[in-house]
């Protein structure tokens, strides 16, 4: 049973793979993402270094050292989000743009909670895990001057989904939430305290769900890099 009005996916989005000379040993990104009109598996892709990278199949991730995995197997982006930055930037940002498999509308995404369940489609069931931090190759993409800190101000990251049960993902497919942790831990507070507000950090440690490597970070007072 849902708990919010579903939402829907507007278009699933595969890369369309580019040299990438901004990140020293990875010679390849997956950043620029197209939408298809066919069907798309998704599954678990194993482990972040050793395994198949995306969570969608005929994806590509370029830096399996901090993208893709299990944790990181799709990355959901509203559409509502993009129309926000094509107002700020004055440009067109088709869907796929900022590197995102799922590009939705009518899906609180930056409000989600951390362990937050959505059922898309018929079949597929994925998890809210953590918030996109912006890297190198994003800032080299957007070709915006002082992007990453522009993107943090904003806090409005997407976020990364774990899969539960695999499934077929199409546009048009619902997004609906089947299940949400009572901590109230969202993808946008956990962002901000791992960016421009480390004085957060201690309140994300309530969500239980939060992945160790993070619940790390936050214990220790460390935030990431936007220079």
């Amino acid at each position: 049973m849902s708990i919010d009005v579903p939402g829907q996916v507007l278009s699933v989005n595969l890369a369309r793979v580019l040299a990438n000379p901004h990140k020293r040993g990875e010679p390849t990104t997956g950043i620029d993402k197209a939408p298809t009109s066919e069907p798309v598996l998704v599954r678990a892709p194993g482990t972040q270094r050793d395994g198949l990278g995306s969570g969608l199949v005929g994806d590509m991730v370029g830096d399996r050292l901090n993208h893709g995995g299990d944790d990181q197997a799709v990355y959901a982006y509203a559409r509502e989000d993009l129309d926000h930055w094509e107002s700020v930037l004055g440009r067109t940002l088709a869907g796929g743009v900022f590197g995102e498999n799922l590009t939705t509308t009518g899906v609180d995404i930056n409000g989600a909670v951390i362990g937050e369940r959505w059922r898309v489609g018929d079949e597929l069931e994925l998890v809210v895990t953590v918030p996109r931090i912006p890297c190198g190759t994003f800032r080299a993409w957007m070709a915006e001057s002082g992007w990453l800190r522009t993107f943090a101000r904003a806090a409005m990251p997407g976020t990364y989904l774990s899969v539960v049960s695999p499934g077929l993902v199409r546009a048009g497919d619902q997004v609906a939430v089947i299940h949400r942790p009572a901590h109230g831990v969202t993808v946008a507070q956990v962002f901000r305290a791992l960016t421009l507000e480390p004085e957060l950090l201690q309140s994300i440690l309530a969500a239980d769900e939060l992945l160790e490597e993070t619940k790390e970070r936050a214990r220790a007072g460390r935030t990431f890099s936007l220079d």
